[in-house]
């Protein structure tokens, strides 16, 4: 009867870090994995479904407030395509064991150099 009471909270909280910009759907995909027991590619899939919406209201405020280089978006637009289309193919090409510790250790330098050094990440 409460098996929603979990996930509304995790998507709540993860909702809110991701509007203060600190990463809510990094944090996202850890709880679906660890605690919900999601497998990594539906996780993966929720979290860009979450994510498209949140990135498309960052980017009109953004937009309205004069904060984007359209010169460097010009340039950095053509290569995420490219690189998350390589990603993609990459993640349905290579068994999802051999990439949770990769990324799990990238996950925890990040946290480590923000922790270390939080100046770098906020402006």
């Amino acid at each position: 009867m409460t098996a929603w009471l979990l996930p509304l909270a995790v998507g709540f909280a993860t909702g809110i870090l991701s509007a203060w910009g600190v990463g809510g759907g990094t944090l996202l995909l850890l709880c679906m994995t660890l605690l919900l027991g999601v497998d990594q590619r539906t996780a993966q899939t929720i979290n860009l479904l979450y994510f498209l919406p949140t990135a498309g209201m960052g980017l009109l405020s953004h937009g309205k407030s004069g904060l984007l280089e359209k010169p460097v978006l010009r340039s950095a637009i053509p290569a995420g395509l490219i690189a998350a289309a390589l990603a993609a193919w990459l993640s349905f090409s290579v068994d999802t064991e051999l990439l949770r510790r990769p990324f799990g250790v990238y996950l925890l330098r990040g946290y480590i150099l923000q922790a270390l050094h939080p100046h770098c990440y906020h402006p």
